[in-house]
């Protein structure tokens, strides 16, 4: 696979019905608010057909890595409640698949993502760092299962009060958090090798 070409493939399992996951996945312009660790910013550009078909919208994402993506997308299928399925371009150009399978009181959730890195310093970087943006992507897609299940619980609330005892969704990553885990993650690792080092006998 050339080093500018991804292909993920996410499962994720809910509780709810193929309908809740339907409607929540399928309105572009409400993923900011419940999955705010990624999407910053949703605007429509066309809407959607009485099909749900020929929405396009353009979207402002991160993950936890230090990059933003600007990229639009364009619903070209729609197979509701069981999935959609979308064509996307800008700082990468794929084509993503939504399949829903209702399992007893759950969802399972399938994502076929393929695409193709064109954000210059993405594509560039793409031979050297492609299994750090593997994980980048990896840790958006928990973040949504996460926030998703948030979403079905807030929806499902039946009161105010219950409604606001959900947790808020995780919030997008900020680069002093980044930081801050670095270092510790380094004080951790040179206490260690002190203890080690301590523990070894004189000479050795």
């Amino acid at each position: 696979m050339p080093d500018n070409r991804y292909h993920f493939l996410t499962e994720w399992r809910v509780e709810g019905t193929c309908g809740e996951v339907a409607d929540i996945l399928g309105d572009p312009l409400a993923l900011a608010r419940w999955w705010p660790s990624v999407y910053l910013r949703v605007d429509e550009i066309v809407p959607p057909d009485a099909r749900g078909v020929g929405r396009r919208v353009v979207l402002l994402t991160k993950g936890w890595l230090p990059y933003t993506l600007r990229w639009e997308f364009e619903v070209v299928e729609s197979r509701y409640p069981h999935g959609f399925t979308i064509v996307a371009q800008g700082d990468f150009d794929g084509r993503g698949v939504w399949t829903f399978e209702q399992d007893g009181p759950g969802v399972n959730l399938t994502y076929d993502w393929r695409l193709r890195v064109e954000k210059p310093l993405l594509r560039n970087l793409s031979f050297l760092l492609k299994p750090l943006f593997e994980a980048n992507h990896r840790w958006a897609m928990a973040q949504g299962e996460e926030s998703l299940k948030l979403e079905l619980r807030r929806r499902r609330a039946s009161s105010d009060a219950a409604r606001a005892r959900v947790p808020a969704p995780p919030g997008p990553v900020t680069y002093a958090g980044v930081a801050l885990i670095a270092g510790a993650a380094a004080i951790g690792a040179g206490l260690a090798y002190l203890v080690i080092r301590a523990r070894r006998k004189p000479g050795v």
